[in-house]
């Protein structure tokens, strides 16, 4: 037995391991990788730095991510096109457990995750995401927008944050505390950056202008001496691997935002992935090696200082823009930004936090395909509904539990239209069915006989409006159900049938069934609902049969006369 769980456990980590085809694909067109890798570079580096600051953990902790779990994730993931690193909504949910737990307790949470990811990995977790609606992802992804935004506002209008940890008060402090205090030159820098980034991608989107505009900015800033906050001191190498911020005794609290954060890990990176496979041509990705890549890349990041990372749309589009044809381009992205920020680690210290600011900010707007958003408010009023509250939640509440009321909220409306698509009709007795009676004994038939066409999905969601339906029947002997057309059956829908025929025949209705689906007897007979029936000869397989089968039981005990046939 030993041996087989070890032959098992061997199958399911060969599985996600990397995968040596994709590993050979690095050495067939070196120089497009290369070209991509350093192109993204120049892409992520700002928005590292500004989402390192904006964390609260620091450019430096930002950028030990960015390398280190940027070259982990593209070694072990699951895409050959994928870049990991600091995300907007990885920063928005580190926020409240920077401020609760301190720069220790995210380093904890980034292994905890870590090791998350990887058990989600081996018990196949990551085709899940295909599950996730298309209004909760458009809805996430507004709504992370408008934190990044909002919380660009105390460095944009050049005053502390307060603190909280909902960025909308922290936004509205920032923004009471300016009007008290004007600070013009950071705002200034921060809507000048913004709006050349905006401009200029609409006009030449494939070139990585945010780096050359944060340059500018602090020429500019150097040059004319502006009181401007800056990064600051920085260091010239990574630390060396360490466990001293793990705290025994705070990791039964650090369970619960460990598991927000591996949440949003998968979620982000599997998305990032799925839209990226529409971006490229070739194998798709393996959604349970990238779990396994994200979850190398945060077990080991924290060790040298970086906090959670995970697969980054933004940067991951401008990858495959620029060219990329495999896992390299990731891989160098991280090696070239290890070698641009620690070569030049006292030139990155004087960018002013404004100019990340503006980056940032422009990037919070560009997140948001208006398109996807337009199409899906005209599609349905359940997909505005499910897109909107997401949306709300992601903003008030946090990214996780956002996700999650979309989903539930998703869920309900999808059920409710099933359970309309549930019908339950009347329908008369025709003569193609028994062609050898008379109008008359049709008629007579009919009075005593009424067979009802279940159709559609019979779940749960629509079993009590059946229940209503099916037990108001009234003036006849017999009921036979139809039950070739129901094309859904869930334990619920089996009791609640089980419950109609129960009432009908305590009011001395005898009911018949027939025509039930292949896959269909097992819940019905597992949970006894037809096993009596089937036991009393009144279970067939055609309508015909049935009715024939209730004209008899009838005239056996004298409610119908003899009648020909």
């Amino acid at each position: 037995m030993t041996a087989i769980r070890l032959s098992f456990a061997w199958q399911r980590l060969r599985a996600v391991l990397p995968d040596p085809a994709g590993l050979a694909a690095m050495t067939r067109t070196p120089r497009h990788d290369l070209v991509a890798g350093l192109t993204v570079a120049i892409v992520a580096l700002p928005l590292a730095l500004g989402f390192g600051i904006s964390s609260g953990m620091g450019a430096e902790s930002a950028l030990a991510t960015t390398i280190v779990a940027g070259a982990l994730a593209a070694f072990f993931g699951g895409s050959r096109v994928q870049v990991s690193g600091t995300s907007g909504a990885m920063t928005v949910i580190l926020l409240p457990i920077m401020s609760a737990h301190g720069p220790a307790g995210v380093l904890t949470v980034g292994v905890l995750a870590g090791l998350l990811l990887i058990v989600l990995a081996l018990a196949r977790a990551g085709r899940c995401i295909a599950l996730v609606p298309a209004p909760v992802v458009a809805g996430f992804t507004v709504g992370v927008a408008c934190v990044i935004g909002l919380q660009q506002l105390p460095t944009a209008l050049g005053v502390a944050a307060s603190g909280h940890d909902k960025v909308a008060v922290v936004a509205w402090h920032a923004l009471l505390d300016f009007l008290a205090r004007p600070h013009w030159w950071a705002m200034s820098v921060t809507i000048a950056v913004a709006a050349v980034l905006l401009v200029a991608a609409s006009l030449r989107p494939t070139v990585p202008f945010s780096l050359l505009v944060v340059v500018l900015a602090t020429v500019v800033a150097e040059t004319a001496e502006l009181p401007l906050a800056r990064i600051g001191t920085l260091p010239t190498g990574l630390p060396a691997p360490s466990l001293g911020f793990l705290d025994a005794a705070a990791l039964p609290s650090l369970v619960g935002p460990a598991v927000a954060v591996a949440a949003l890990a998968a979620l982000e990176s599997l998305l990032s992935a799925s839209v990226t496979d529409g971006m490229t041509r070739g194998p798709r990705h393996d959604p349970d090696r990238e779990l396994f890549g994200q979850g190398v890349a945060n077990l080991v990041a924290p060790l040298f200082g970086g906090m959670p990372g995970t697969g980054a749309m933004v940067r991951t589009a401008v990858n495959v823009r620029a060219g990329a044809r495999s896992r390299l381009a990731a891989l160098s992205h991280a090696g070239i930004l290890a070698a641009i920020v620690y070569a030049g680690a006292d030139l990155v210290s004087k960018i002013p936090l404004a100019a990340l600011a503006g980056v940032l900010l422009a990037t919070s707007i560009r997140m948001i395909e208006v398109g996807t958003v337009r199409a899906l408010f005209r599609s349905t009023r359940s997909d505005a509904v499910v897109l909107v509250l997401t949306a709300v939640a992601t903003l008030i509440l946090d990214t996780v539990l956002a996700v999650v009321v979309g989903l539930v909220v998703a869920g309900a409306l999808a059920l409710r239209t099933l359970a309309r698509n549930t019908r339950l009709d009347a329908e008369p007795l025709r003569h193609e069915e028994h062609p050898h009676h008379t109008e008359d004994e049709h008629a007579l038939l009919a009075e005593h006989i009424v067979t009802y066409r279940l159709a559609g999905p019979l779940f749960f969601a629509a079993a009590h409006r059946f229940l209503l339906e099916l037990s108001a029947v009234t003036g006849v002997s017999v009921v036979v159900l139809r039950m070739s057309r129901v094309n859904g059956l869930d334990a619920s829908g089996a009791l609640v049938l089980g419950d109609a025929i129960e009432r009908l025949e305590r009011r001395g209705i005898l009911v018949y069934v027939s025509g039930i689906p292949d896959g269909h007897h097992q819940p019905l007979e597992a949970l006894g609902v037809i096993t009596r029936l089937s036991e009393a000869g009144q279970v067939f397989a055609t309508t015909a049969e049935a009715i024939t089968a209730a004209r008899d039981r009838l005239r056996n005990t004298g409610v119908l006369p003899r009648l020909a046939g």
